[in-house]
């Protein structure tokens, strides 16, 4: 059976952002006077908040208190300050469009919030190819990737089975979240993670391009022409 639906995670995916998320934590932490590394924080990225604060300041949470003020002051960060130099991922708009034609359902499943949300996708320059009110965001979930609610809740609002999805991610947590709800992932290189760290992906190209150039063999492909069957 062919995918009816595709699950996108953005940061790293459809826009070239981990290293600038990696930099608002360690500004943010240091704005509270924590001390934090960017070699700390960055393999950590994929996760939420929820997961990440506690991993530097135990016993804080991004719910309350200093945890709270920690998390919106690296939104914040992301909003004013990276957000207009973020690049999109190469090949991005033109893979949604691809897949647009051919009929699959697209929804995102990401950590960041609603407001990060919008400005990610300017960035990625799919704004007007994706629609946010279609989306499964930090605020569907009670705990982000590599928890699985973030996809479970993108599998909702499809109203699709596990197996008639795929997602596209970049991160071991987009896998871990994604297998963990039964759906496979196609990953990303351009996330900065090794294929080592992407190992469980049912496939791994270098980034959107790379999957689109070789779609007709990949995982997006109808089996027919996957198998060699029907070529057009």
């Amino acid at each position: 059976m062919a995918y009816q639906g595709v699950i996108l995670d953005v940061d790293g995916t459809l826009v070239i952002s981990n290293d600038a998320h990696a930099q608002a934590w360690v500004e943010a932490f240091a704005s509270f006077d924590y001390e934090v590394e960017f070699e700390q924080v960055r393999p950590l990225i994929g996760m939420g908040g929820d997961q990440i604060i506690p991993k530097f300041a135990p016993g804080l949470s991004d719910e309350e208190g200093k945890g709270k003020e920690i998390a919106d002051k690296r939104k914040e960060l992301i909003i004013k300050k990276f957000g207009a130099n973020l690049t999109p991922a190469g090949g991005a708009r033109q893979l949604i469009l691809k897949m647009l034609s051919v009929g699959l359902r697209l929804i995102i499943a990401t950590s960041a919030s609603s407001q990060e949300l919008s400005v990610l996708l300017k960035a990625a320059q799919v704004d007007d190819l994706l629609s946010q009110d279609e989306a499964a965001t930090s605020s569907d979930a009670e705990a982000s990737k590599p928890a699985p609610d973030i996809v479970e809740a993108a599998l909702s609002q499809l109203k699709m089975q596990p197996s008639e999805v795929v997602m596209l991610g970049d991160t071991p947590y987009d896998i871990e979240s994604a297998n963990k709800a039964g759906v496979g992932v196609i990953a990303f290189r351009c996330g900065g993670f090794d294929d080592g760290q992407l190992k469980n992906a049912i496939a791994i190209y270098n980034e959107p391009a790379d999957l689109l150039t070789h779609y007709d063999t990949s995982p997006l492909a109808p089996k027919a022409l996957k198998s060699g069957q029907a070529k057009n």
